[in-house]
């Protein structure tokens, strides 16, 4: 467990937003060069990383990217403006400190605004929208923001360490996903699969399934399995209706999301999935979703088809700096993707 958590740290807190995953890519890498036969990044920037076996394919994608924010403008007194990268609540973004990644290197601020001391009663009934927002950084001017290289599209990340809550639970900024990836590194590492394995770090997910579109249309697999996370509902303020999904239970398998508008797993998908989870004493849960997609959406219509799975952590607090997960199920899920890559073949024919 303490070697997982390490890796995870290390993913959770490399800056990667959409368009700018180098450094998460570079880990990856470095995690996977002794169990693969090849690694190689492609035109758009996704990892791809083959550990050759029988004729059919295999895909297991998870992406690297994470939201974040870039630099919109800069103005005379040296307040950054920005635009949001993927799906941010608002509120969730206000007076967070952040990392400006300039070229010359990391500049910290804080997301500003105005203090609860001067603001008229009206002013703190309403929700601040990130369009209002600014960044400090402390210097004085553009001028200063030029010296540092801080310029339009100069991407940005939150100021988050990983840390270790309670029991195996863990708290950090963009476990969505790199929760997935380390499960994805993991069962790569884990498998004695036969077929061929594709372990893809997929870029752009977070602002249109970009990479996971032009990956899967390369690599034509047989089938895929995305590694992800999924909204877990076992905390004040969501009922069991609207979110079932609970740490520690272990990870989940989406029958569909996005009511249908996304992933629709194939019958034949789920009983690998689930039957592989019984053989091997895998605890899981299902995922019906009315919201929210992964991957797999792109994956699944790429050419004539791709039949895909996703296998999921669950995670409390989704799209903010604070996102809370089981390491019991990221493992979980990892044995899972695993066995189920080694009944390829033997008991399952793609």
């Amino acid at each position: 467990m303490e070697e997982l958590t390490s890796f995870l740290q290390r993913l959770s807190q490399a800056p990667g937003i959409s368009g700018h995953e180098d450094s998460v890519r570079a880990i990856v890498s470095e995690a996977l060069e002794e169990h693969v036969d090849d690694i190689r990044f492609d035109k758009l920037g996704n990892l791809i990383a083959t550990r050759n076996g029988s004729e059919s394919a295999v895909m297991v994608a998870a992406h690297l990217d994470e939201i974040g924010l870039m630099v919109k403008h800069v103005d005379d007194k040296g307040f950054i403006r920005f635009v949001k990268f993927g799906g941010w609540f608002d509120q969730t973004l206000l007076n967070n400190r952040v990392v400006v990644h300039a070229p010359r290197g990391d500049v910290y601020g804080v997301i500003g605004s105005k203090p609860p001391h001067i603001m008229k009663s009206e002013e703190k009934k309403k929700t601040v929208k990130a369009e209002d927002m600014f960044i400090d950084v402390g210097i004085q001017d553009r001028q200063e923001a030029d010296a540092l290289g801080i310029r339009p599209g100069t991407p940005i990340t939150l100021d988050r360490s990983l840390v270790t809550l309670q029991g195996h639970r863990v708290c950090g900024k963009a476990l969505d996903d790199r929760a997935g990836v380390a499960m994805m590194v993991e069962a790569v590492r884990q498998t004695a699969a036969e077929v061929t394995v594709y372990a893809v770090g997929t870029v752009q997910e977070e602002v249109g399934l970009k990479g996971a579109r032009t990956s899967a249309f390369g690599l034509d697999p047989d089938a895929a399995l995305v590694s992800e996370t999924a909204v877990a509902g076992d905390h004040p303020g969501i009922e069991e209706k609207d979110a079932a999904l609970k740490l520690g239970e272990g990870p989940a398998l989406t029958v569909t999301d996005a009511s249908g508008r996304g992933l629709i797993a194939s019958p034949s998908i789920m009983r690998w999935l689930e039957d592989t989870a019984r053989q091997h004493d895998i605890p899981y849960q299902l995922e019906v979703s009315s919201g929210g997609t992964t991957d797999a959406t792109a994956i699944h219509l790429t050419r004539a088809g791709v039949p895909c799975g996703v296998v999921s952590v669950p995670t409390r607090y989704l799209h903010s700096g604070v996102e809370v997960l089981d390491l019991r199920d990221l493992q979980s899920g990892a044995r899972l993707m695993a066995r189920a890559l080694e009944a390829v073949g033997s008991r399952v024919s793609l």
